[in-house]
């Protein structure tokens, strides 16, 4: 299995995701804030984009981290990644 990792940096987050196509993101309609995304090839019409200066101020209000995997396990690009909690 590959390794997964956690970071909080936001440079890191960021350059990770545009590597791989993505934007930042938050569900529509999911209250203040919103349940932050990234949203990846064609936009899901169930997201909203937003910029990264408002999706890291989420990100930070909601104390969360960022969990991700830089390759699969056959060694291809890996776009796996999920909003955690901090602690």
């Amino acid at each position: 299995m590959s390794e997964a990792k956690t970071t909080t940096n936001h440079d890191e987050i960021r350059k990770w995701a545009e590597a791989r196509g993505g934007r930042p993101s938050r569900v529509r309609d999911a209250g203040p804030g919103g349940l932050l995304r990234i949203d990846f090839g064609e936009p899901e019409k169930e997201l909203e984009e937003i910029g990264w200066d408002r999706f890291f101020e989420i990100f930070d209000q909601n104390d969360l981290a960022f969990l991700y995997q830089d390759k699969t396990e056959d060694g291809g690009t890996s776009r796996f990644n999920k909003l955690v909690n901090r602690s």
